[in-house]
């Protein structure tokens, strides 16, 4: 599918967006190379894939859930902190 200056002026008013004369070609280049990818897409052959077909469904292995305590990471974190009090970091206050 081609994307011409019609078209690109349409999706533009339609999203709200103003692009400038600069921005058209690049824009149009964009949005016509995602539509040729989809368009890839559609012409694969998925007739043997079901429609309820989910990736997540398989089985991954277990690890133990073990809590380590590290206070190096800590102590190394804070000494790079630009204000640091009581092993807390101290921020600049923004609420009045």
């Amino acid at each position: 599918m081609l994307i011409d200056t019609a078209l690109l002026n349409k999706l533009a008013k339609l999203g709200g967006i103003t692009l400038e004369d600069e921005e058209l070609e690049m824009t149009k280049n964009h949005l016509s190379e995602i539509v040729n990818f989809v368009e890839n897409i559609n012409a694969l052959n998925l007739e043997d894939i079901p429609a309820s077909f989910n990736p997540l469904n398989s089985k991954l292995p277990m690890r133990q859930d073990i809590i380590e305590s590290k206070p190096e990471i800590a102590k190394n974190v804070l000494e790079h902190a630009p204000s640091v009090e009581d092993n807390f970091f101290i921020v600049p206050k923004i609420i009045e």
